[in-house]
């Protein structure tokens, strides 16, 4: 059966194809009460909401330099062969006629909010996977939003009247087969695997299309081969268990055959909050470092207060040009959100480490041990003052909301080249 049977396309006049008295029956949604919802190349197209005038042409989201890479691109882009996680030297060789747009996180963050609290519309058992992908269970909504697939379509119409993006949204009655379906579906797109034509849709699919099958599992898999999930099904469980392992190979198997008992899980708080810089080259100028670990203790503290939260553990991450990596963490006797206590903690951190001359790649710094802000228990010092750097800070907040971020920022960050006098 082919594709186009199992799917729903969102309307030209954006009104609910799934509804009303001219609603086209679609596939049989009985059971199918998971839906996975992914965005379509998610940060180039909030990228695109503030560039209008690229939509249908090559644009990349990534960092500049020999170094950066890419976080996403358009589809236009990406039928060059570009991808994400490709260098963006590379992505440049293939597309060079494209668009490259610095990435800026806090407006996929602030699209990704709307986004999620549309899914908590519709039911409280989202458990999201990133900024731009969540599995629903949808089970107790359809007494008062209807079938599966109409509360898809009306997730799909929602997000895009009220996101301007697109979403792929797949239906199906387990985790994994709904995520294949939402990939099936892509780009904007809909799709609806009946619980018994499951194995119709999966078995002809390739092996690499089944979770845990990278490269060398595939690989192996073609050593013996099998290259369609049918294939994999119709193999003897002790066979594959002996080619993979026991726990892979068992996994595989009941995958090839659409088991997957596993619950959607509504997301539970952050455990940490944090940010963490490449450098262009490698660098050995501490001078340079504590600026940087100024900067990313100010975008962490901004994302605590952001989130209502406060934490206590500060964590350094330091990774070196050999790609050795360290971490060093110290916990504060009261939680905080400001970014002067993050940055004294991390540079005694940094400090700590008694490095001379050590070439460094990447600096992080995070926040652990994280709760909400109305239920820190804050210890008034004798000396407290009615206002602090708190205050001082959540004012460049509101500064920042107004005027963009970095329009307020420590005088150590301000660039002289760029303010000249």
């Amino acid at each position: 059966m082919s594709r186009r049977q199992f799917t729903s396309s969102r309307r030209t006049d954006g009104r609910d194809a799934t509804s009303g008295p001219q609603a086209v029956p679609g596939p049989d949604d009985t059971g199918c009460t998971i839906l996975h919802v992914d965005m379509d190349a998610f940060y180039a197209s909030v990228s695109l909401l503030d560039h209008p005038d690229l939509v249908g042409t090559p644009v990349i989201v990534g960092g500049g330099g020999t170094r950066g890479v890419v976080l996403s691109a358009t589809y236009e882009a990406r039928a060059f062969g570009v991808h994400a996680a490709m260098p963006m030297a590379r992505a440049r060789r293939l597309c060079p006629q494209a668009t490259v747009i610095e990435p800026h996180h806090h407006r996929y963050a602030e699209v990704s909010r709307g986004i999620m609290a549309v899914f908590a519309d519709v039911t409280p058992i989202v458990e999201p996977l990133s900024l731009d992908e969540a599995f629903l269970d949808v089970s107790g909504a359809r007494r008062r939003l209807g079938r599966p697939r109409r509360i898809a379509q009306l997730i799909r119409d929602r997000v895009f009247d009220e996101q301007g993006v697109s979403c792929s949204v797949g239906v199906a009655a387990t985790k994994f087969i709904a995520k294949l379906a939402s990939g099936l579906a892509k780009p904007d797109g809909l799709l609806v695997v009946p619980r018994e034509q499951t194995l119709e849709v999966l078995h002809p699919l390739p092996v690499a299309a089944l979770w845990g099958v990278g490269e060398r599992t595939e690989e192996t898999l073609h050593r013996y081969g099998l290259r369609t999930v049918g294939d994999i099904a119709h193999t003897p469980v002790d066979t594959l268990r002996r080619a993979l392992g026991p726990a892979a190979g068992a996994q595989l198997f009941d995958l090839a055959w659409g088991r997957d008992p596993r619950p959607v899980v509504p997301a539970q708080s952050e455990r940490s909050i944090g940010a963490e810089e490449t450098f262009a080259h490698d660098v050995d100028d501490p001078v340079l470092i504590r600026r940087e670990i100024l900067r990313l203790s100010e975008r962490t503290a901004a994302r605590l207060r952001s989130a209502a939260m406060v934490g206590r553990t500060v964590t350094l991450k330091v990774r070196f040009a050999d790609f050795t990596t360290i971490t060093r963490s110290r916990t504060l006797k009261e939680s905080t959100d400001v970014a002067r206590e993050v940055y004294a903690v991390a540079t005694a951190l940094y400090d700590a480490l008694g490095l001379q001359r050590g070439r460094i790649r990447l600096v992080g710094v995070r926040v652990e041990g994280l709760m909400a802000v109305e239920h820190q228990q804050r210890q008034l010092a004798l000396d407290d003052k009615p206002f602090g750097w708190r205050d001082a800070e959540r004012a460049v907040d509101r500064a920042s909301a107004r005027f963009g971020v970095g329009s307020v920022r420590p005088a150590a960050l301000v660039d002289p080249s760029r303010h000249p006098g």
